[in-house]
């Protein structure tokens, strides 16, 4: 199957299905019915055609795999050039599993211009697949913009009472990182001659240039992730967003700045990113400990569950510039954990929200007696968020402590206390939410999770065990890639002499 341009029929393959239900016509239900089906068909069509990206990818080999290469724009010397390796293989699959999920997911919840939800959806995906096959930055940069436009729709239009101001606070502060990110672009295609990024991962730029771009890109990545103090955008466009947004906003979006780090800031710009990685770990430190003293102070589920992914994220960031072997291969574990176990929570908060209209804690009391089911699942994504042995949670962070051990021990003793943090605040919400003594009326009446709702947890809480139980699935495909990447930063270690040791 080498010879099927298997990455592009997994990217483009969604804007087929937005196409066919912009054509769909007739009554309002039933073209509701007809939007919801074709986009579920084509989300699942989709994962499973990214499924074969798995098992035709060859473990051994750290270089792209599945290269598609066609002239785009010739006169500038620009291709079409998609390829995956071991760092974006996974980020892939991530994103299309969970947009089955969320389609899943929010089947009864959206009834109101429920056509334009899924395209806008169908859209996003395409643009975010895309985002981790690219092989050309101009190329990488167009769906890394692009996300931008199915995002802000739908906050601004199926989101809540003040979806307008938290979808331009969205827009902007993403905008104007990602302008100077362009500008790096330009900068480097000047140096070099080229936008491709494999040439340019081999391309050696002066190192005082180094500085000025690696600070262009991490305008735009810092945002995206995001890195304390450019995160302010980030609880309001989760409160106000649907809870399908705030699943793929969580579980994909904010990946694409870990992402970027990933595959330009460190193997393009190997002594920037080695100067300024202080900084990073001070930003990173603050973000765990900061935000996770705010999330305990939260009265609001969906906030709450924000803040936390910006310390979470700090962790990430801490192990992405360690760097060692376990530190990087921690951060995208992590980051792979937090896709599957943030998205999860935020659809708790979703199932709930649906049948009370609230997300203030305090609306809430003994859940569990109503809703077994439901409390099962809070608190295995609970337990995930706060690093439990045996899930998900607790591989990711444990390999970025131990790498960060080995650079900066202070570090990795303030990235451990957010270990400690998460458990608080999140021990406190589930007690609060799911214990205690069911007194309000309505409660009383609450039914438990529907059928599209178990289908929709499923998978996420077999992967939470998965990766919690045997990560060296997950692992060792990007063991080879990441390998790759420490030489081109200069830090030549294996992970096999990094574990011995």
């Amino acid at each position: 199957m080498s010879d099927w341009p298997l990455l592009s029929l997994v990217t483009f393959l969604p804007l087929v299905g937005a196409a066919f239900i912009l054509l769909i016509r007739g009554e309002a239900a039933i073209v509701a019915q007809n939007a919801r089906a074709v986009a579920l068909w084509t989300s699942l069509v989709t994962f499973l055609l990214s499924l074969l990206i798995l098992a035709n990818f060859d473990s051994s080999q750290a270089g792209f795999q599945l290269v598609e290469q066609r002239p785009w724009l010739p006169g500038f010397g620009i291709d079409y050039h998609m390829g995956v390796d071991g760092i974006s293989l996974w980020f892939v699959l991530l994103s299309t599993l969970l947009t089955v999920v969320v389609i899943i997911g929010s089947w009864h919840s959206v009834q109101t211009r429920v056509k334009e939800y899924m395209i806008a959806f169908l859209v996003m995906e395409t643009l975010m697949v895309g985002v981790f096959c690219a092989l050309d930055l101009v190329l990488f940069y167009v769906f890394f913009e692009g996300i931008l436009i199915p995002m802000y729709l739908i906050i601004g239009v199926w989101g809540g009472a003040r979806r307008i101001y938290a979808s331009f606070k969205f827009f902007l502060y993403t905008l104007i990182g990602s302008v100077l990110f362009l500008v790096a672009i330009l900068v480097m295609y000047l140096q070099a001659g080229t936008t491709d990024i494999p040439t340019l991962m081999e391309t050696t730029f002066d190192e005082n240039l180094q500085r000025w771009l690696w600070l262009a890109m991490f305008a735009s990545f810092a945002v995206k992730v995001p890195m304390w103090p450019f995160h302010t955008w980030l609880p309001d466009a989760h409160v106000e967003a649907p809870t399908a947004g705030s699943v793929l906003l969580a579980g994909v979006l904010l990946k694409l700045g870990g992402y970027g780090f990933l595959r330009f800031s460190l193997p393009m710009l190997p002594d920037a990113s080695l100067y300024f990685a202080p900084l990073i770990y001070a930003l990173s430190v603050i973000a765990i400990v900061y935000t996770s003293f705010v999330a305990l102070m939260q009265t609001d589920m969906k906030k709450l569950i924000a803040y936390s992914s910006v310390a979470h994220m700090g962790i990430v960031t801490i192990g992405i510039f360690t760097p060692n072997a376990l530190g990087i291969q921690g951060s995208i574990i992590q980051m792979l954990s937090h896709g599957i176990v943030s998205g999860a929570l935020f659809m708790v908060v979703g199932v709930v929200y649906d049948r009370i209209h609230s997300r203030e804690i305090a609306r809430y009391d003994g859940l569990a007696e109503r809703m077994p089911s439901y409390a099962l699942v809070f608190m295995i994504f609970m337990l995930a968020s706060v690093g439990l042995p045996g899930t998900s949670g607790f591989v990711g962070e444990v390999l970025i402590l131990v790498g960060i051990f080995q650079t900066n021990s202070w570090v990795a003793l303030f990235a451990a206390s957010g270990m400690v943090l998460g458990a608080a605040y999140m021990l406190w919400l589930y007690r609060r939410t799911i214990f205690g003594s069911l007194t309000k009326d309505d409660l009383k009446l609450i039914k438990d999770m529907r059928p599209n709702e178990v289908i929709a947890f499923a998978p996420l809480v077999v992967l939470v065990f998965l990766m919690g139980v045997y990560p060296s699935f997950f692992l060792d495909p990007m063991a080879a890639s990441v390998d790759n990447l420490l030489v081109q930063i200069g830090a030549a270690e294996s992970p096999a002499s990094l574990a011995q040791r």
